[in-house]
Protein backbone atom coordinates (compact mmCIF):
# COMPACT_ATOMS: atom_id res chain seq x y z
CA UNK A 1 0.00 0.00 0.00
CA UNK A 2 2.86 2.50 1.11
CA UNK A 3 4.49 1.58 -2.46
CA UNK A 4 1.07 1.97 -4.42
CA UNK A 5 0.73 5.76 -2.85
CA UNK A 6 4.70 6.53 -3.40
CA UNK A 7 4.07 5.74 -6.82
CA UNK A 8 0.89 7.78 -7.42
CA UNK A 9 2.34 10.81 -5.79
CA UNK A 10 5.53 10.44 -8.19
CA UNK A 11 2.94 10.18 -10.82
CA UNK A 12 1.10 13.18 -9.94
CA UNK A 13 4.43 15.28 -9.71
CA UNK A 14 5.65 14.10 -12.94
CA UNK A 15 2.67 15.09 -14.63
CA UNK A 16 2.45 18.81 -13.21
CA UNK A 17 5.97 18.70 -14.41
CA UNK A 18 5.28 18.01 -17.68
CA UNK A 19 2.36 20.45 -18.18
CA UNK A 20 5.08 22.99 -17.63
CA UNK A 21 7.00 21.82 -19.97
CA UNK A 22 4.65 21.30 -22.81
CA UNK A 23 3.43 25.12 -21.61
CA UNK A 24 6.67 26.70 -21.97
CA UNK A 25 7.48 24.48 -25.19
CA UNK A 26 4.03 25.87 -26.67
CA UNK A 27 4.75 29.37 -25.58
CA UNK A 28 8.25 29.53 -27.01
CA UNK A 29 6.57 27.90 -30.59
CA UNK A 30 3.81 30.85 -30.36
CA UNK A 31 6.08 33.83 -29.94
CA UNK A 32 8.71 32.63 -32.84
CA UNK A 33 6.03 32.10 -35.28
CA UNK A 34 4.78 35.82 -33.96
CA UNK A 35 8.25 37.01 -34.35
CA UNK A 36 9.06 35.61 -37.66
CA UNK A 37 5.29 37.02 -39.54
CA UNK A 38 6.79 40.30 -37.74
CA UNK A 39 3.78 40.54 -36.19
CA UNK A 40 3.91 43.88 -34.12
CA UNK A 41 1.06 43.66 -31.39
CA UNK A 42 -1.42 42.86 -34.09
CA UNK A 43 -4.82 43.49 -31.80
CA UNK A 44 -8.05 45.62 -31.35
CA UNK A 45 -6.21 48.95 -30.41
CA UNK A 46 -7.88 52.74 -31.94
CA UNK A 47 -5.33 54.51 -32.12
CA UNK A 48 -7.36 57.56 -32.23
CA UNK A 49 -9.24 56.78 -28.69
CA UNK A 50 -7.58 59.29 -26.06
CA UNK A 51 -9.36 58.95 -22.97
CA UNK A 52 -8.11 61.23 -19.70
CA UNK A 53 -5.63 59.45 -18.09
CA UNK A 54 -4.10 59.43 -14.91
CA UNK A 55 -0.36 58.63 -13.88
CA UNK A 56 0.19 56.97 -10.74
CA UNK A 57 3.75 56.97 -9.42
CA UNK A 58 4.13 55.55 -6.06
CA UNK A 59 7.49 57.10 -4.79
CA UNK A 60 9.64 56.27 -1.22
CA UNK A 61 13.10 57.54 -1.32
CA UNK A 62 13.51 57.67 -5.23
CA UNK A 63 15.71 61.09 -5.29
CA UNK A 64 18.23 59.39 -7.34
CA UNK A 65 15.47 58.37 -10.32
CA UNK A 66 12.43 60.18 -9.76
CA UNK A 67 13.65 64.11 -11.75
CA UNK A 68 14.51 61.46 -14.32
CA UNK A 69 11.04 60.58 -14.89
CA UNK A 70 8.91 63.20 -14.23
CA UNK A 71 11.18 64.84 -16.78
CA UNK A 72 10.32 61.90 -19.25
CA UNK A 73 6.46 63.03 -18.40
CA UNK A 74 6.46 66.70 -19.54
CA UNK A 75 7.92 65.09 -22.61
CA UNK A 76 5.00 62.86 -23.38
CA UNK A 77 3.15 63.26 -26.84
CA UNK A 78 -0.01 62.30 -25.76
CA UNK A 79 -2.31 65.54 -25.00
CA UNK A 80 -1.09 67.17 -21.77
CA UNK A 81 -5.29 68.16 -21.26
CA UNK A 82 -5.94 64.59 -21.13
CA UNK A 83 -3.43 64.10 -18.45
CA UNK A 84 -2.80 64.10 -15.37
CA UNK A 85 0.52 62.63 -13.20
CA UNK A 86 0.12 62.15 -9.38
CA UNK A 87 3.26 61.58 -7.81
CA UNK A 88 2.82 59.25 -4.24
CA UNK A 89 5.71 60.40 -2.03
CA UNK A 90 5.05 57.83 0.36
CA UNK A 91 7.14 59.02 3.59
CA UNK A 92 10.21 59.56 1.59
CA UNK A 93 13.60 60.32 3.69
CA UNK A 94 15.49 61.84 1.06
CA UNK A 95 15.20 65.17 -1.84
CA UNK A 96 12.03 62.64 -3.16
CA UNK A 97 9.20 64.79 -2.56
CA UNK A 98 11.02 68.06 -2.82
CA UNK A 99 12.01 67.29 -6.76
CA UNK A 100 8.65 66.24 -7.42
CA UNK A 101 6.89 69.45 -6.10
CA UNK A 102 9.23 71.29 -8.25
CA UNK A 103 7.64 69.35 -11.37
CA UNK A 104 4.46 70.15 -9.68
CA UNK A 105 4.80 73.98 -9.82
CA UNK A 106 6.05 73.96 -13.18
CA UNK A 107 3.22 72.03 -14.84
CA UNK A 108 -0.25 71.93 -13.52
CA UNK A 109 -1.08 68.46 -14.62
CA UNK A 110 1.65 66.91 -12.11
CA UNK A 111 0.49 66.88 -8.48
CA UNK A 112 2.27 65.81 -5.56
CA UNK A 113 0.79 63.90 -2.56
CA UNK A 114 2.94 64.32 0.61
CA UNK A 115 2.38 61.42 2.99
CA UNK A 116 3.93 61.42 7.08
CA UNK A 117 5.40 58.59 8.42
CA UNK A 118 1.88 57.43 10.23
CA UNK A 119 0.32 57.23 6.51
CA UNK A 120 3.34 56.29 4.78
CA UNK A 121 5.55 53.42 4.28
CA UNK A 122 3.22 50.56 4.35
CA UNK A 123 4.01 49.18 0.81
CA UNK A 124 3.28 50.36 -2.43
CA UNK A 125 -0.31 49.14 -2.56
CA UNK A 126 -1.00 51.12 0.32
CA UNK A 127 0.54 54.64 -1.70
CA UNK A 128 -1.39 53.41 -5.15
CA UNK A 129 -4.58 53.25 -3.25
CA UNK A 130 -3.99 56.89 -1.98
CA UNK A 131 -2.86 58.32 -5.18
CA UNK A 132 -5.86 56.38 -6.53
CA UNK A 133 -8.44 58.35 -4.24
CA UNK A 134 -7.30 61.70 -6.07
CA UNK A 135 -7.50 60.01 -9.98
CA UNK A 136 -9.80 61.46 -12.49
CA UNK A 137 -8.92 60.10 -15.32
CA UNK A 138 -11.21 57.71 -17.28
CA UNK A 139 -7.83 55.34 -17.77
CA UNK A 140 -5.21 54.50 -14.59
CA UNK A 141 -1.56 54.18 -15.64
CA UNK A 142 0.96 53.24 -13.03
CA UNK A 143 4.77 53.33 -13.22
CA UNK A 144 7.71 52.74 -10.68
CA UNK A 145 10.09 55.58 -10.53
CA UNK A 146 12.83 54.17 -11.45
CA UNK A 147 11.27 53.32 -15.22
CA UNK A 148 11.81 55.45 -18.14
CA UNK A 149 9.35 54.90 -20.70
CA UNK A 150 8.89 55.68 -24.29
CA UNK A 151 7.44 59.08 -25.10
CA UNK A 152 4.61 57.94 -26.78
CA UNK A 153 3.91 54.85 -24.52
CA UNK A 154 0.34 56.16 -23.02
CA UNK A 155 -1.17 56.18 -26.53
CA UNK A 156 -0.02 52.45 -27.24
CA UNK A 157 -1.66 51.36 -24.00
CA UNK A 158 -5.04 53.34 -24.28
CA UNK A 159 -5.58 52.79 -27.37
CA UNK A 160 -6.40 49.40 -26.11
CA UNK A 161 -9.54 50.12 -23.98
CA UNK A 162 -11.74 51.10 -27.04
CA UNK A 163 -12.50 47.37 -26.75
CA UNK A 164 -15.04 47.41 -24.29
CA UNK A 165 -13.63 43.59 -22.77
CA UNK A 166 -10.20 45.01 -21.83
CA UNK A 167 -9.96 45.73 -18.26
CA UNK A 168 -6.67 46.46 -18.38
CA UNK A 169 -3.12 46.53 -20.54
CA UNK A 170 0.53 45.84 -19.61
CA UNK A 171 3.66 46.76 -21.71
CA UNK A 172 6.77 45.70 -22.31
CA UNK A 173 9.64 46.08 -19.44
CA UNK A 174 13.20 46.00 -21.29
CA UNK A 175 16.56 46.51 -19.16
CA UNK A 176 18.54 49.72 -19.18
CA UNK A 177 21.62 48.41 -16.91
CA UNK A 178 21.76 44.90 -18.83
CA UNK A 179 25.54 45.08 -19.51
CA UNK A 180 26.40 46.30 -15.72
CA UNK A 181 27.17 42.30 -14.03
CA UNK A 182 26.12 38.78 -14.01
CA UNK A 183 22.97 39.78 -12.02
CA UNK A 184 22.26 42.50 -14.72
CA UNK A 185 22.33 40.45 -17.69
CA UNK A 186 20.24 37.33 -15.50
CA UNK A 187 17.52 39.96 -14.94
CA UNK A 188 17.43 40.85 -18.69
CA UNK A 189 17.37 37.44 -19.33
CA UNK A 190 14.34 36.97 -17.45
CA UNK A 191 12.37 40.34 -18.84
CA UNK A 192 13.26 38.50 -22.17
CA UNK A 193 11.53 35.28 -21.57
CA UNK A 194 9.01 36.79 -19.33
CA UNK A 195 7.58 39.57 -21.90
CA UNK A 196 8.79 38.30 -25.33
CA UNK A 197 7.87 34.60 -24.92
CA UNK A 198 5.14 33.96 -21.89
CA UNK A 199 3.39 37.03 -21.82
CA UNK A 200 3.19 37.71 -25.96
CA UNK A 201 1.96 33.77 -26.06
CA UNK A 202 -1.01 34.66 -23.98
CA UNK A 203 -1.55 37.51 -25.46
CA UNK A 204 -1.88 34.98 -28.80
CA UNK A 205 -3.77 32.37 -27.32
CA UNK A 206 -6.12 34.46 -24.94
CA UNK A 207 -5.30 32.96 -21.50
CA UNK A 208 -4.46 35.03 -18.53
CA UNK A 209 -2.38 37.92 -19.26
CA UNK A 210 -0.35 39.17 -16.54
CA UNK A 211 -0.67 42.54 -15.14
CA UNK A 212 3.26 43.75 -13.79
CA UNK A 213 2.34 46.24 -11.38
CA UNK A 214 4.05 48.77 -13.48
CA UNK A 215 3.98 49.90 -17.37
CA UNK A 216 -0.13 49.22 -17.28
CA UNK A 217 -2.81 50.07 -16.59
CA UNK A 218 -7.36 49.93 -15.71
CA UNK A 219 -9.63 51.46 -16.32
CA UNK A 220 -10.55 53.65 -13.15
CA UNK A 221 -14.18 52.48 -12.96
CA UNK A 222 -12.86 48.56 -13.03
CA UNK A 223 -10.24 49.41 -10.48
CA UNK A 224 -12.85 51.22 -7.89
CA UNK A 225 -15.35 48.70 -8.09
CA UNK A 226 -12.78 46.14 -7.67
CA UNK A 227 -12.03 47.99 -4.47
CA UNK A 228 -8.36 49.11 -5.54
CA UNK A 229 -5.10 47.14 -4.44
CA UNK A 230 -5.10 44.71 -1.60
CA UNK A 231 -2.36 45.80 1.08
CA UNK A 232 -2.70 43.01 2.34
CA UNK A 233 -0.96 40.60 -1.23
CA UNK A 234 2.84 41.22 -1.40
CA UNK A 235 2.06 40.08 -4.98
CA UNK A 236 -1.09 42.69 -5.25
CA UNK A 237 -0.05 43.01 -8.81
CA UNK A 238 -0.77 39.39 -9.61
CA UNK A 239 -3.78 39.54 -7.26
CA UNK A 240 -5.42 42.13 -9.26
CA UNK A 241 -4.77 40.29 -12.46
CA UNK A 242 -7.01 37.41 -11.30
CA UNK A 243 -9.62 39.62 -10.07
CA UNK A 244 -9.56 41.44 -13.28
CA UNK A 245 -10.15 37.95 -14.96
CA UNK A 246 -12.64 36.69 -12.34
CA UNK A 247 -14.93 40.20 -12.88
CA UNK A 248 -15.22 39.23 -16.90
CA UNK A 249 -12.44 41.49 -18.00
CA UNK A 250 -9.18 40.70 -19.66
CA UNK A 251 -5.75 42.05 -19.33
CA UNK A 252 -4.13 43.39 -23.01
CA UNK A 253 -0.38 43.00 -23.57
CA UNK A 254 1.40 45.29 -25.57
CA UNK A 255 4.42 44.51 -27.14
CA UNK A 256 5.63 47.78 -28.73
CA UNK A 257 4.93 49.61 -25.60
CA UNK A 258 8.41 49.86 -23.89
CA UNK A 259 9.15 50.70 -20.78
CA UNK A 260 13.19 50.41 -19.18
CA UNK A 261 14.05 49.81 -16.09
CA UNK A 262 16.97 49.38 -13.72
CA UNK A 263 17.74 45.88 -12.52
CA UNK A 264 18.92 45.28 -9.24
CA UNK A 265 22.78 44.58 -9.17
CA UNK A 266 23.59 42.36 -6.62
CA UNK A 267 22.56 38.52 -5.41
CA UNK A 268 21.36 39.61 -2.12
CA UNK A 269 18.92 42.18 -3.97
CA UNK A 270 17.57 39.49 -6.49
CA UNK A 271 17.45 37.10 -3.95
CA UNK A 272 14.98 39.09 -1.87
CA UNK A 273 13.24 40.35 -4.76
CA UNK A 274 12.45 36.51 -5.46
CA UNK A 275 11.58 35.88 -2.41
CA UNK A 276 9.32 38.33 -2.21
CA UNK A 277 7.80 37.58 -5.55
CA UNK A 278 7.64 33.67 -4.08
CA UNK A 279 6.10 34.13 -1.23
CA UNK A 280 3.60 37.01 -2.94
CA UNK A 281 2.63 34.33 -5.68
CA UNK A 282 1.76 31.49 -2.98
CA UNK A 283 -0.58 33.96 -1.37
CA UNK A 284 -2.53 34.31 -4.50
CA UNK A 285 -1.97 30.65 -4.84
CA UNK A 286 -4.25 30.63 -1.64
CA UNK A 287 -6.53 33.15 -2.54
CA UNK A 288 -8.22 32.65 -5.90
CA UNK A 289 -7.41 28.72 -7.01
CA UNK A 290 -10.64 27.64 -5.79
CA UNK A 291 -12.06 31.00 -6.90
CA UNK A 292 -10.43 30.17 -10.05
CA UNK A 293 -11.79 26.49 -10.75
CA UNK A 294 -15.48 27.74 -9.90
CA UNK A 295 -15.12 30.78 -12.08
CA UNK A 296 -17.89 30.49 -14.94
CA UNK A 297 -16.51 33.30 -16.70
CA UNK A 298 -13.30 31.82 -17.63
CA UNK A 299 -12.82 28.92 -20.28
CA UNK A 300 -11.25 25.48 -19.15
CA UNK A 301 -7.72 26.62 -20.95
CA UNK A 302 -7.61 29.81 -18.86
CA UNK A 303 -8.42 28.18 -15.99
CA UNK A 304 -5.47 25.56 -16.44
CA UNK A 305 -2.84 28.53 -17.46
CA UNK A 306 -3.97 30.21 -14.05
CA UNK A 307 -3.34 27.69 -11.51
CA UNK A 308 -0.10 27.28 -13.91
CA UNK A 309 0.58 30.57 -13.37
CA UNK A 310 -0.63 31.07 -9.62
CA UNK A 311 1.51 27.91 -8.62
CA UNK A 312 4.73 28.55 -10.65
CA UNK A 313 6.79 29.16 -7.52
CA UNK A 314 5.82 25.27 -6.19
CA UNK A 315 7.57 24.31 -9.09
CA UNK A 316 10.95 23.82 -7.38
CA UNK A 317 9.49 21.89 -4.45
CA UNK A 318 7.36 19.71 -6.71
CA UNK A 319 10.52 18.63 -8.33
CA UNK A 320 12.58 17.82 -5.16
CA UNK A 321 9.74 16.06 -3.50
CA UNK A 322 10.42 14.45 -6.87
CA UNK A 323 13.71 13.54 -6.70
CA UNK A 324 13.30 12.35 -3.02
CA UNK A 325 10.31 10.11 -3.29
CA UNK A 326 12.04 8.63 -6.68
CA UNK A 327 14.74 7.02 -3.97
CA UNK A 328 12.83 4.86 -2.04
CA UNK A 329 10.55 3.97 -4.49
CA UNK A 330 13.33 2.73 -7.05
CA UNK A 331 14.73 0.72 -3.97
CA UNK A 332 11.85 -1.14 -2.96
CA UNK A 333 10.39 -1.69 -6.54
CA UNK A 334 13.97 -3.44 -7.41
CA UNK A 335 13.97 -5.10 -4.24
CA UNK A 336 10.53 -6.73 -5.05
CA UNK A 337 12.20 -7.33 -8.97
CA UNK A 338 14.85 -9.28 -7.71
CA UNK A 339 12.77 -11.10 -5.06
CA UNK A 340 11.71 -13.89 -7.77
CA UNK A 341 15.36 -13.82 -9.27
CA UNK A 342 16.61 -14.84 -5.26
CA UNK A 343 14.23 -17.80 -4.78
CA UNK A 344 14.94 -19.04 -8.21
CA UNK A 345 18.32 -18.80 -7.80
CA UNK A 346 17.87 -20.72 -3.94
CA UNK A 347 15.71 -23.30 -5.54
CA UNK A 348 18.46 -24.59 -8.18
CA UNK A 349 21.10 -24.38 -5.39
Amino acid sequence: MFIEILEALFLLSTVVMVAYLVRHYLFTLVALKTAQRKQVNPNFGDATYQPTVSVLIPARNEGRVIGRLLQRMTELTYPKDKLQVIVVDDASKDNTGKIADEYSKAYNYITVIHRNEDEGGRGKASALNAGLKHASGEILLCFDADYYPQRDIIEKLVKEFADPKVGAVQGRVVVLNEPQNVVTRLVALERIGGYRVDQEARDKLGLITQFGGTVGGFRRQLLEELGGWDEQMLAEDTDLTFRVYLAGCKVKYVLDAECYEEAVESWRAYWRQRYRWAKGHMQCAFKHTLVLLKSRRLTLVQKIDGLLLLNIYFMPVIVLFSWIISVPLLIMRFSQWLTPFWAATLVST
